[in-house]
Protein backbone atom coordinates (compact mmCIF):
# COMPACT_ATOMS: atom_id res chain seq x y z
CA UNK A 1 0.00 0.00 0.00
CA UNK A 2 2.68 2.48 -1.32
CA UNK A 3 1.88 5.85 -0.20
CA UNK A 4 -0.22 5.20 3.29
CA UNK A 5 -0.46 7.95 5.65
CA UNK A 6 0.88 7.33 9.22
CA UNK A 7 -1.20 7.25 11.89
CA UNK A 8 0.08 10.02 14.53
CA UNK A 9 0.47 9.58 17.88
CA UNK A 10 -3.14 9.76 19.65
CA UNK A 11 -5.03 7.68 16.82
CA UNK A 12 -7.54 5.16 17.62
CA UNK A 13 -7.02 1.79 16.48
CA UNK A 14 -10.47 -0.66 16.29
CA UNK A 15 -9.81 -4.30 17.51
CA UNK A 16 -12.32 -6.63 16.38
CA UNK A 17 -12.23 -9.57 19.27
CA UNK A 18 -12.03 -9.18 22.75
CA UNK A 19 -9.38 -11.91 23.77
CA UNK A 20 -6.20 -12.10 25.15
CA UNK A 21 -4.74 -11.16 21.61
CA UNK A 22 -6.89 -8.31 21.81
CA UNK A 23 -5.76 -7.31 25.20
CA UNK A 24 -1.88 -7.87 24.33
CA UNK A 25 -2.40 -5.56 20.99
CA UNK A 26 -4.35 -2.58 22.79
CA UNK A 27 -1.11 -2.93 25.37
CA UNK A 28 1.64 -2.53 22.50
CA UNK A 29 -1.02 0.00 21.08
CA UNK A 30 -0.52 2.33 24.63
CA UNK A 31 2.68 1.70 24.47
CA UNK A 32 3.26 3.41 20.92
CA UNK A 33 0.85 6.54 22.22
CA UNK A 34 -2.16 4.76 20.13
CA UNK A 35 -5.83 4.80 21.71
CA UNK A 36 -7.45 1.88 21.28
CA UNK A 37 -11.09 0.99 20.58
CA UNK A 38 -12.41 -2.60 21.59
CA UNK A 39 -15.07 -4.23 19.36
CA UNK A 40 -16.20 -7.85 21.41
CA UNK A 41 -19.43 -9.44 21.63
CA UNK A 42 -18.66 -10.91 25.24
CA UNK A 43 -18.78 -9.17 28.43
CA UNK A 44 -15.76 -9.23 30.98
CA UNK A 45 -13.76 -9.31 28.18
CA UNK A 46 -10.40 -9.57 28.48
CA UNK A 47 -9.02 -6.72 26.20
CA UNK A 48 -11.67 -4.32 27.63
CA UNK A 49 -9.56 -4.02 30.83
CA UNK A 50 -6.86 -2.33 29.22
CA UNK A 51 -8.65 -0.71 26.86
CA UNK A 52 -10.14 3.15 26.75
CA UNK A 53 -13.38 2.51 25.03
CA UNK A 54 -15.22 -0.70 23.97
CA UNK A 55 -18.34 -1.45 22.16
CA UNK A 56 -19.97 -4.74 23.27
CA UNK A 57 -22.23 -5.97 20.66
CA UNK A 58 -22.65 -8.57 18.12
CA UNK A 59 -20.63 -8.77 15.16
CA UNK A 60 -23.84 -8.91 12.92
CA UNK A 61 -25.21 -5.43 14.00
CA UNK A 62 -23.87 -3.38 10.95
CA UNK A 63 -25.63 -0.05 13.10
CA UNK A 64 -23.19 -1.28 15.70
CA UNK A 65 -19.91 -1.76 13.58
CA UNK A 66 -20.87 1.70 11.95
CA UNK A 67 -21.11 3.67 14.90
CA UNK A 68 -17.40 1.79 15.90
CA UNK A 69 -16.09 2.78 12.60
CA UNK A 70 -17.12 6.18 13.00
CA UNK A 71 -14.50 6.67 15.90
CA UNK A 72 -11.59 4.59 15.14
CA UNK A 73 -9.21 5.64 12.28
CA UNK A 74 -8.30 2.02 11.40
CA UNK A 75 -9.82 -1.73 11.81
CA UNK A 76 -7.56 -4.50 12.71
CA UNK A 77 -9.04 -7.98 14.71
CA UNK A 78 -7.54 -10.66 16.86
CA UNK A 79 -9.04 -13.56 16.05
CA UNK A 80 -9.70 -15.24 12.08
CA UNK A 81 -14.00 -16.07 13.59
CA UNK A 82 -14.43 -12.49 13.37
CA UNK A 83 -16.97 -12.81 10.43
CA UNK A 84 -16.24 -12.00 6.80
CA UNK A 85 -19.21 -10.01 6.16
CA UNK A 86 -18.44 -7.42 9.22
CA UNK A 87 -15.21 -6.80 8.10
CA UNK A 88 -16.25 -6.26 4.53
CA UNK A 89 -18.73 -3.48 5.96
CA UNK A 90 -16.25 -1.98 7.87
CA UNK A 91 -14.07 -1.69 4.88
CA UNK A 92 -16.41 0.36 3.22
CA UNK A 93 -15.66 2.80 6.15
CA UNK A 94 -12.21 2.77 7.73
CA UNK A 95 -9.08 0.83 6.43
CA UNK A 96 -9.09 -2.66 7.85
CA UNK A 97 -5.79 -4.10 7.94
CA UNK A 98 -5.01 -7.31 7.31
CA UNK A 99 -8.36 -6.98 4.91
CA UNK A 100 -11.32 -9.12 4.52
CA UNK A 101 -10.00 -11.73 1.59
CA UNK A 102 -6.98 -12.68 4.05
CA UNK A 103 -9.98 -13.03 7.05
CA UNK A 104 -11.93 -15.66 4.76
CA UNK A 105 -8.89 -17.32 3.71
CA UNK A 106 -7.75 -18.26 7.20
CA UNK A 107 -11.16 -19.12 8.58
CA UNK A 108 -12.51 -21.53 6.21
CA UNK A 109 -10.35 -24.87 6.02
CA UNK A 110 -11.17 -26.10 2.95
CA UNK A 111 -10.84 -22.12 1.02
CA UNK A 112 -7.45 -22.22 3.42
CA UNK A 113 -5.88 -25.33 1.63
CA UNK A 114 -7.60 -24.62 -1.85
CA UNK A 115 -5.82 -21.08 -1.50
CA UNK A 116 -2.90 -22.45 -0.84
CA UNK A 117 -2.58 -24.80 -3.06
CA UNK A 118 -3.22 -22.26 -5.85
CA UNK A 119 -0.15 -20.60 -4.79
CA UNK A 120 2.18 -24.26 -5.17
CA UNK A 121 2.22 -24.30 -1.56
CA UNK A 122 2.69 -27.95 0.22
CA UNK A 123 -0.62 -28.81 2.08
CA UNK A 124 -1.67 -32.46 3.04
CA UNK A 125 -3.73 -34.35 1.19
CA UNK A 126 -7.36 -33.55 1.12
CA UNK A 127 -10.79 -33.75 0.45
CA UNK A 128 -14.37 -31.93 1.29
CA UNK A 129 -16.99 -33.41 3.12
CA UNK A 130 -19.78 -31.64 3.31
CA UNK A 131 -22.03 -33.84 4.87
CA UNK A 132 -22.12 -37.42 6.40
CA UNK A 133 -22.70 -38.85 2.84
CA UNK A 134 -19.66 -37.53 1.94
CA UNK A 135 -17.14 -38.78 4.27
CA UNK A 136 -16.68 -42.49 3.11
CA UNK A 137 -15.78 -41.66 -0.33
CA UNK A 138 -13.52 -39.04 1.27
CA UNK A 139 -12.10 -41.53 3.06
CA UNK A 140 -11.34 -43.82 0.61
CA UNK A 141 -10.28 -41.02 -1.20
CA UNK A 142 -7.64 -40.04 1.42
CA UNK A 143 -7.39 -43.12 3.93
CA UNK A 144 -7.01 -44.12 7.39
CA UNK A 145 -5.45 -42.55 9.38
CA UNK A 146 -6.80 -39.17 9.00
CA UNK A 147 -8.88 -35.78 10.88
CA UNK A 148 -11.99 -34.90 9.97
CA UNK A 149 -11.94 -31.07 10.99
CA UNK A 150 -15.66 -28.42 11.28
CA UNK A 151 -14.38 -25.90 7.93
CA UNK A 152 -15.62 -22.88 10.20
CA UNK A 153 -14.83 -21.94 14.09
CA UNK A 154 -12.10 -24.56 14.50
CA UNK A 155 -9.34 -23.81 17.22
CA UNK A 156 -7.17 -24.99 19.90
CA UNK A 157 -8.22 -28.42 18.60
CA UNK A 158 -12.43 -27.76 18.59
CA UNK A 159 -14.24 -29.33 16.19
CA UNK A 160 -12.22 -32.28 14.98
CA UNK A 161 -12.17 -36.03 15.13
CA UNK A 162 -8.88 -38.23 14.38
CA UNK A 163 -10.04 -41.72 12.09
CA UNK A 164 -7.65 -44.41 13.20
CA UNK A 165 -9.84 -47.08 12.87
CA UNK A 166 -13.57 -47.81 11.73
CA UNK A 167 -14.34 -47.88 15.17
CA UNK A 168 -13.80 -43.75 14.68
CA UNK A 169 -16.68 -43.97 12.08
CA UNK A 170 -19.65 -42.93 14.57
CA UNK A 171 -17.68 -39.61 15.80
CA UNK A 172 -16.88 -38.73 12.28
CA UNK A 173 -20.21 -39.03 10.98
CA UNK A 174 -21.89 -36.79 13.61
CA UNK A 175 -19.56 -34.47 12.97
CA UNK A 176 -20.29 -34.50 9.17
CA UNK A 177 -23.39 -34.16 10.09
CA UNK A 178 -23.24 -31.19 12.15
CA UNK A 179 -21.42 -28.83 9.71
CA UNK A 180 -19.43 -29.08 6.66
CA UNK A 181 -15.49 -29.95 7.12
CA UNK A 182 -12.66 -31.31 5.39
CA UNK A 183 -10.82 -34.32 5.44
CA UNK A 184 -6.98 -34.39 6.09
CA UNK A 185 -4.32 -36.77 5.55
CA UNK A 186 -2.19 -37.71 8.07
CA UNK A 187 1.82 -36.12 7.46
CA UNK A 188 4.37 -38.09 9.08
CA UNK A 189 6.11 -35.07 10.88
CA UNK A 190 9.10 -34.92 12.88
CA UNK A 191 8.04 -31.62 14.61
CA UNK A 192 5.80 -29.14 14.36
CA UNK A 193 7.30 -25.26 13.89
CA UNK A 194 5.75 -22.16 12.70
CA UNK A 195 7.06 -18.69 11.35
CA UNK A 196 5.58 -15.12 12.57
CA UNK A 197 6.31 -12.93 9.76
CA UNK A 198 5.25 -8.88 9.40
CA UNK A 199 4.16 -7.00 6.46
CA UNK A 200 4.26 -3.34 6.46
CA UNK A 201 1.73 -1.42 4.42
CA UNK A 202 4.54 -0.42 2.37
CA UNK A 203 5.33 -4.06 1.50
CA UNK A 204 8.66 -4.24 3.84
CA UNK A 205 8.95 -8.13 4.88
CA UNK A 206 10.57 -9.05 8.31
CA UNK A 207 10.61 -12.64 10.20
CA UNK A 208 10.71 -13.91 13.50
CA UNK A 209 13.24 -17.04 14.44
CA UNK A 210 11.34 -20.34 13.74
CA UNK A 211 9.59 -21.77 17.18
CA UNK A 212 9.32 -25.68 17.50
CA UNK A 213 5.82 -25.88 18.72
CA UNK A 214 4.41 -29.27 21.44
CA UNK A 215 0.76 -29.68 21.23
CA UNK A 216 -1.61 -31.49 23.61
CA UNK A 217 -5.12 -32.20 22.96
CA UNK A 218 -5.02 -29.64 19.85
CA UNK A 219 -4.22 -27.15 22.52
CA UNK A 220 -0.70 -25.01 22.14
CA UNK A 221 1.04 -26.31 25.16
CA UNK A 222 5.34 -25.15 24.28
CA UNK A 223 6.96 -23.50 21.91
CA UNK A 224 11.28 -23.01 21.87
CA UNK A 225 13.19 -21.23 20.09
CA UNK A 226 15.41 -21.60 17.95
CA UNK A 227 13.59 -25.03 16.21
CA UNK A 228 15.93 -27.46 15.63
CA UNK A 229 15.66 -26.84 12.11
CA UNK A 230 18.39 -26.48 8.98
CA UNK A 231 19.14 -22.82 7.47
CA UNK A 232 17.64 -24.06 4.35
CA UNK A 233 14.49 -25.40 6.26
CA UNK A 234 14.06 -21.47 8.25
CA UNK A 235 14.66 -19.82 4.40
CA UNK A 236 11.67 -22.31 3.00
CA UNK A 237 9.56 -21.47 5.49
CA UNK A 238 10.28 -17.58 4.77
CA UNK A 239 9.25 -17.81 1.12
CA UNK A 240 6.10 -19.96 2.09
CA UNK A 241 5.32 -17.00 4.47
CA UNK A 242 6.34 -14.23 2.28
CA UNK A 243 4.40 -16.19 -1.27
CA UNK A 244 1.37 -15.69 1.28
CA UNK A 245 1.87 -12.35 1.89
CA UNK A 246 2.17 -10.91 -1.09
CA UNK A 247 -0.79 -12.89 -3.03
CA UNK A 248 -3.17 -11.36 -0.03
CA UNK A 249 -1.57 -7.90 0.15
CA UNK A 250 -1.55 -8.81 3.61
CA UNK A 251 -0.79 -5.74 6.34
CA UNK A 252 0.17 -6.87 9.60
CA UNK A 253 1.44 -10.22 10.99
CA UNK A 254 0.87 -13.16 9.98
CA UNK A 255 1.72 -16.95 11.37
CA UNK A 256 2.03 -19.88 9.17
CA UNK A 257 2.06 -23.39 10.99
CA UNK A 258 4.08 -26.09 9.58
CA UNK A 259 4.58 -29.68 9.74
CA UNK A 260 8.93 -30.75 9.21
CA UNK A 261 9.62 -33.68 7.70
CA UNK A 262 13.41 -34.29 8.57
CA UNK A 263 13.56 -38.13 6.46
CA UNK A 264 11.53 -36.33 3.49
CA UNK A 265 12.29 -38.13 0.04
CA UNK A 266 14.79 -35.97 -2.09
CA UNK A 267 11.84 -34.88 -4.47
CA UNK A 268 9.40 -34.38 -1.54
CA UNK A 269 8.69 -31.11 0.20
CA UNK A 270 10.30 -31.09 4.16
CA UNK A 271 7.97 -28.50 5.02
CA UNK A 272 3.90 -29.14 4.62
CA UNK A 273 2.07 -26.43 5.96
CA UNK A 274 -0.96 -27.07 8.27
CA UNK A 275 -3.09 -23.88 8.52
CA UNK A 276 -2.28 -20.16 8.34
CA UNK A 277 -3.66 -17.20 10.80
CA UNK A 278 -4.06 -13.91 9.96
CA UNK A 279 -3.29 -12.39 13.44
CA UNK A 280 -0.97 -12.57 16.02
CA UNK A 281 -0.32 -15.67 17.29
CA UNK A 282 0.14 -17.77 20.30
CA UNK A 283 3.33 -19.21 19.37
CA UNK A 284 4.96 -16.03 19.20
CA UNK A 285 3.95 -15.07 22.27
CA UNK A 286 7.66 -15.85 23.12
CA UNK A 287 8.81 -12.35 21.08
CA UNK A 288 7.36 -10.54 23.72
CA UNK A 289 10.27 -10.74 26.31
CA UNK A 290 12.98 -11.89 23.69
CA UNK A 291 12.70 -9.10 21.27
CA UNK A 292 12.95 -4.97 20.76
CA UNK A 293 9.68 -5.00 18.96
CA UNK A 294 7.57 -7.86 19.49
CA UNK A 295 4.88 -9.74 17.30
CA UNK A 296 2.05 -7.29 19.10
CA UNK A 297 4.26 -4.17 18.45
CA UNK A 298 5.02 -4.94 14.93
CA UNK A 299 1.29 -5.63 14.25
CA UNK A 300 0.52 -2.52 15.47
CA UNK A 301 3.30 -0.69 13.58
CA UNK A 302 2.23 -2.12 10.62
CA UNK A 303 -1.43 -1.37 10.41
CA UNK A 304 -0.33 2.60 11.66
CA UNK A 305 1.21 2.46 8.36
CA UNK A 306 4.84 3.13 10.46
CA UNK A 307 8.21 1.21 10.07
CA UNK A 308 8.48 -2.09 11.30
CA UNK A 309 10.96 -3.01 14.43
CA UNK A 310 13.22 -5.10 14.71
CA UNK A 311 12.66 -8.67 14.57
CA UNK A 312 16.03 -10.04 16.18
CA UNK A 313 16.23 -12.41 18.75
CA UNK A 314 18.35 -11.69 21.91
CA UNK A 315 18.21 -14.72 23.95
CA UNK A 316 16.88 -18.48 23.22
CA UNK A 317 13.25 -19.12 24.99
CA UNK A 318 11.06 -21.72 26.09
CA UNK A 319 7.34 -20.22 26.24
CA UNK A 320 4.44 -22.07 28.14
CA UNK A 321 1.01 -21.92 28.08
CA UNK A 322 -0.70 -21.96 31.22
CA UNK A 323 -3.59 -23.75 30.42
CA UNK A 324 -6.83 -24.57 32.44
CA UNK A 325 -5.83 -24.82 36.29
CA UNK A 326 -2.31 -24.42 35.58
CA UNK A 327 -2.46 -20.95 36.14
CA UNK A 328 -3.76 -21.32 40.13
CA UNK A 329 0.17 -22.26 40.60
CA UNK A 330 1.00 -18.66 39.13
CA UNK A 331 2.77 -17.88 42.57
CA UNK A 332 4.49 -20.96 42.97
CA UNK A 333 5.73 -20.46 39.57
CA UNK A 334 7.55 -17.08 39.84
CA UNK A 335 8.85 -18.13 43.17
CA UNK A 336 10.91 -21.12 41.94
CA UNK A 337 12.27 -19.07 39.10
CA UNK A 338 12.85 -15.21 39.31
CA UNK A 339 14.04 -15.93 35.41
CA UNK A 340 10.32 -16.53 34.23
CA UNK A 341 8.52 -13.63 32.86
CA UNK A 342 4.90 -14.47 33.69
CA UNK A 343 1.90 -12.63 31.79
CA UNK A 344 -1.44 -13.57 32.93
CA UNK A 345 -4.57 -12.55 30.59
CA UNK A 346 -7.09 -11.27 33.29
CA UNK A 347 -9.74 -14.14 32.68
CA UNK A 348 -11.95 -15.13 35.70
CA UNK A 349 -12.97 -18.94 35.32
CA UNK A 350 -10.19 -21.52 34.67
CA UNK A 351 -11.60 -24.19 32.26
CA UNK A 352 -10.11 -27.22 31.34
CA UNK A 353 -8.15 -26.02 27.69
CA UNK A 354 -8.91 -22.42 28.21
CA UNK A 355 -5.64 -20.44 27.77
CA UNK A 356 -5.53 -18.38 31.38
CA UNK A 357 -1.40 -16.88 30.53
CA UNK A 358 1.96 -17.69 29.95
CA UNK A 359 5.52 -17.67 31.10
CA UNK A 360 8.54 -17.05 29.10
CA UNK A 361 11.97 -18.32 30.30
CA UNK A 362 14.58 -16.63 28.90
CA UNK A 363 18.50 -18.14 28.75
CA UNK A 364 21.89 -16.86 26.69
CA UNK A 365 21.58 -16.94 23.14
CA UNK A 366 22.91 -20.16 21.29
Amino acid sequence: MPGVQPLEPGATIGILGGGQLGRMLALAAAKLGLRTHIFTDETNAPAAEVSGNVTCAQFDDLHALTAFAAVVDVVTYEFENVPVAAARHLETLVPVRPGSQALAAGQDRLAEKQFLRSLGIPVAPFAAVDDAAALMPAIVEIGMPSILKTRLLGYDGKGQVRILKNDDLSAAIALANAAPAVLEGFVPFTREISVIAVRGADGAIAYYDCPENTHEKGVLRKSVVPAAVTDAATAEAHRIARTILEALDYVGVLAVEFFHLDAAAPSAPSLIVNEIAPRVHNSGHWTMDACVADQFENHIRAISGWPLGATDRHSDVVMRNLIGADVEGWHALIASDPHLSLHLYGKGEARPGRKMGHVNRLSPKS
